[in-house]
C-alpha cells in the first residue's frame, strides 16, 4: 500500500445521502477477486444510461450527461465529496477498490457506515469525517463554475485551499500511523516477521511432529 502524506487533488460532488455500495460498484462486477479493473465500472447505474455487465467496452456505451462523474468540471478527480452514511448496505470491499481505481484517494463526509469506512483504510483511501455545516460549505464551492481543488495533510489533519482558512479534521492515531507508512494488515504482520520465523523454528523443535 502507498504511504499517504500530503495530497492535492480536485473534488467531484456527489450530492447524494445514503449512498449504498452496490450504488458504488454493482452486484454483477462483483465476481473478480482482484483489486484493480473496478474503475471504469464506479456508480455505473448512474454514470452510463445503459445496463453495464463485465467484460463490456465502456468507451462505447452512452453515458448519463446529468451525472456528475461525466461533468467536464471533475475530470481527473480525486477527492470525493459526500453526505451523510456513505458505502451504506453490503460490506463488499469491492466499494474502496472501485473507488481507488478509478483514482480516489480521499473521501470527505458527514458520516460513513462502518463496515466501509474500515475497509477504506485497509484500501489506502483517506475517509474524513466533517459536521454537516462545513461539508454543506465545501459543496457550495466545489458546484461553482470552477472545479474546487484543495489539499489534504494527514500529518497536520489539515484540509487547505478554497475559501476560508484550514478545516482540522480527527483520525485515530493507529489508522493515522498505517496510511503514512502505508501499511495494511499484511504490512503490519510482515513488521514481526524475525519475530514470526523465530517462532516456527522453535515449534520445530518442540512440536516436530506438526511439521511432518
Amino acid at each position: 500500500m502507498d504511504r499517504f502524506v500530503t495530497f492535492t487533488g480536485v473534488v467531484c460532488p456527489l450530492d447524494r445521502s445514503n449512498v449504498d455500495t452496490d450504488a458504488i460498484i454493482p452486484k454483477q462486477f462483483l465476481k473478480s477477486i482482484k483489486r484493480t479493473g473496478f474503475g471504469p465500472n464506479l456508480f455505473d447505474a448512474w454514470r452510463y444510461l445503459d445496463h453495464g455487465e463485465p467484460g463490456m467496452d465502456n468507451s462505447r456505451r452512452p453515458v448519463n450527461p446529468e451525472f456528475v462523474l461525466n461533468d467536464p468540471r471533475y475530470a481527473g478527480a480525486s477527492i470525493l465529496l459526500a453526505r451523510e452514511n456513505f458505502g451504506c448496505g453490503s460490506s463488499r470491499e469491492h466499494a474502496p477498490w472501485a473507488l481507488a481505481d478509478y483514482g480516489f484517494k480521499v473521501i470527505v463526509a458527514p458520516s460513513y457506515a462502518d463496515i466501509f469506512y474500515n475497509n477504506s483504510f485497509k484500501n489506502g483511501l483517506l475517509p474524513i469525517v466533517l459536521n454537516a455545516a462545513t461539508v454543506d460549505a465545501l459543496f457550495d464551492q466545489a458546484q461553482g463554475s470552477e472545479a474546487l481543488t484543495l489539499t489534504v495533510d494527514l500529518d497536520a489533519q489539515q484540509i487547505r485551499g478554497g475559501d476560508g482558512g484550514p478545516i482540522g479534521f480527527d483520525i485515530d492515531p493507529f489508522r493515522k500511523h498505517c496510511l503514512l507508512e502505508g501499511l495494511d494488515d499484511i504490512g503490519l504482520t510482515l513488521q514481526h516477521v524475525d519475530d514470526i520465523r523465530a517462532y516456527e523454528a522453535k515449534r520445530r523443535v518442540e512440536a516436530p511432529w506438526l511439521f511432518k
